[in-house]
C-alpha cells in the first residue's frame, strides 16, 4: 500500500466516529425554576421525575434538567428566568405562581409548564384552561381558593376563636387572592380578620409575637412556596405560641401541624414532569389544556390537638384521608 493511501485510510478512519458523534441528537434540557430551596421541596422534585419517567424520559440518561433555586427570594427569579432562557433550554417548569410568571415575562417562544395555586386565567398565565394559547400550560392547584374552607374547618375545631390571623407572603401574587378569600367567608361566619406579613425567615419571629399579641384564637398560614420550604419553622412557631393553625398541605400536619387542607402537591408536580414531557415529544403547550386537582386532602394531628387542648369532633376526623395519632 503506498504511503499516500495509507494516510488517507487512517485518517479517514479516525474522522468516522468523530463524525457519528456529531450527528448525535443533543440532549433535551429542563429548566427547573422554583421560589423554594431544594433541601425542603426535594420530594416535589422527585415527584417531577417520576411524571418525567412515566413520558419515557430519564435525567441525565436522555433529558438534563438545570435547577434554579430562588431560596424565598422572588426578587431573584426574573434574573433565574433570564439565565435559562440565554442557556436556550427546551422546556422551562415553572414551581409556583410566582416562578411561572418569571418564566413567562422572560420568553414567549421556549414551552412553560407551571403549577400554580392561582387562578392561571386571572393570572395572565394562560387564556383559559382548556384552550392556554401561547407557550404556556401546567396544573393549577387551587391552594390559592381554599381559605373559605379551612376557615369553616378551624371553626369546628376551634368553636370560640372570634378572631383569626392570616400569616402571608406579600411578595406573592397569590396573596390578595387568599386574603380575600378568607374575608369573603369571614363576613358569612362572623370571625374578625388580621392579615400579619412575612416575606423572609427573619419576620417570623415578630410576626407570630403579633399574632400572640392580638389574642388570635387561631391562624390560617396561606399558601406560599417561602413557608413550605420553612414548614417545620413554622409549625414549631404555632406550638411555642400555642395558636392552633390550619395549612394548606399535609407535610405540614406531618410536621406537626394541627390541620391541613387542601391538594396533593406532589401529584401537581408529577403531572406537570408528565406534560413536560409530551411537550419534548412535540406537543404544543397551546394544544395541552391546563389539568385540575380531583383529590383533596384532610389531615389531622390528634397529638397536637391534644397539646392544644382541643377535641376534634368524630365527624371531622372520620372524614380525615390521614388521622396523626
Amino acid at each position: 500500500m503506498r504511503r499516500r493511501e495509507f494516510i488517507t485510510l487512517v485518517g479517514g478512519a479516525t474522522a468516522w466516529p468523530l463524525a457519528s458523534r456529531a450527528q448525535q441528537p443533543t440532549m433535551p434540557v429542563i429548566g427547573f425554576l422554583n421560589s423554594g430551596s431544594s433541601s425542603a421541596l426535594q420530594h416535589l422534585t422527585a415527584a417531577f421525575r417520576q411524571g418525567l419517567n412515566e413520558s419515557g424520559y430519564i435525567e441525565d440518561r436522555n433529558v438534563a434538567v438545570e435547577y434554579r433555586w430562588a431560596d424565598g427570594r422572588y426578587d431573584r427569579l426574573a434574573e433565574l428566568a433570564a439565565d435559562l432562557v440565554r442557556r436556550k433550554v427546551t422546556v422551562i417548569f415553572g414551581g409556583g405562581p410566582p416562578a411561572a410568571l418569571a418564566a413567562k415575562d422572560a420568553t414567549a417562544t421556549i414551552p412553560i409548564v407551571f403549577t400554580s395555586g392561582d387562578d392561571p386565567v386571572k393570572s395572565g398565565l394562560v387564556m383559559s384552561l382548556n384552550r392556554p394559547g401561547g407557550n404556556v400550560t401546567g396544573v393549577s392547584v387551587f391552594t390559592g381558593q381554599l381559605g373559605a374552607k379551612q376557615l369553616g374547618l378551624l371553626r369546628e375545631v376551634v368553636p370560640n376563636a372570634a378572631m383569626v390571623a392570616i400569616l402571608v407572603n406579600p411578595s406573592n401574587p397569590l396573596t390578595e387572592s387568599v386574603t380575600k378569600d378568607v374575608q369573603q367567608a369571614a363576613a358569612t361566619t362572623g370571625h374578625r380578620i388580621h392579615i400579619v406579613n412575612a416575606s423572609n425567615e427573619s419576620d417570623f419571629g415578630p410576626a407570630f409575637a403579633a399574632i400572640a399579641e392580638l389574642h388570635a384564637g387561631a391562624l390560617i398560614i396561606g399558601g406560599d412556596p417561602f413557608f413550605f420550604s420553612r414548614s417545620d419553622r413554622l409549625v414549631a412557631l404555632a406550638a411555642r405560641r400555642a395558636i392552633p393553625a390550619i395549612y394548606e398541605l399535609r407535610e405540614f400536619a406531618v410536621a406537626g401541624g394541627l390541620i391541613s387542607y387542601g391538594v396533593d402537591l406532589r401529584d401537581g408536580y408529577r403531572q406537570a414532569g408528565t406534560y413536560a414531557g409530551r411537550i419534548l415529544k412535540g406537543a404544543k403547550p397551546s394544544d395541552l389544556p391546563v389539568l385540575q386537582p380531583t383529590k383533596f386532602e384532610l389531615v389531622i394531628n390528634l397529638k397536637s390537638a391534644k397539646a392544644l387542648g382541643l377535641d376534634v369532633p368524630l365527624h371531622l376526623q372520620q372524614l380525615a384521608d390521614k388521622v396523626i395519632e
